[in-house]
């Protein structure tokens, strides 16, 4: 299994969090097992979030005037953080 994106959506004191990854097989939609598979992959695509915003961060795109959205770049690991632009 392999994470692609993880979209955190904060919504009238709820988080959503979209969870999208690559997969050949496993257990079917709906299952205890596929949820624990997709919390374990979601937990582990977060922490190596945090860990990246420990490092270097770099804004890489920004749009809007009063709802603004800035894209940030984070190195997954600190190995790859020497691979980015500028590193």
């Amino acid at each position: 299994m392999t994470l692609q994106c993880l979209v955190l959506d904060f919504r009238s004191g709820e988080l959503v969090v979209r969870t999208l990854y690559r997969r050949t097989d496993g257990p079917n939609p709906g299952t205890k097992a596929r949820a624990r598979e997709v919390q374990e992959l979601t937990r582990n695509g977060l922490q190596d979030a945090l860990e990246a915003l420990e490092a270097r961060v770099d804004v890489v795109g920004a749009s809007g005037y009063e709802v603004r959205e800035d894209i940030l770049l984070l190195a997954a690991s600190p190995d790859a953080a020497k691979l980015m632009k500028g590193a």
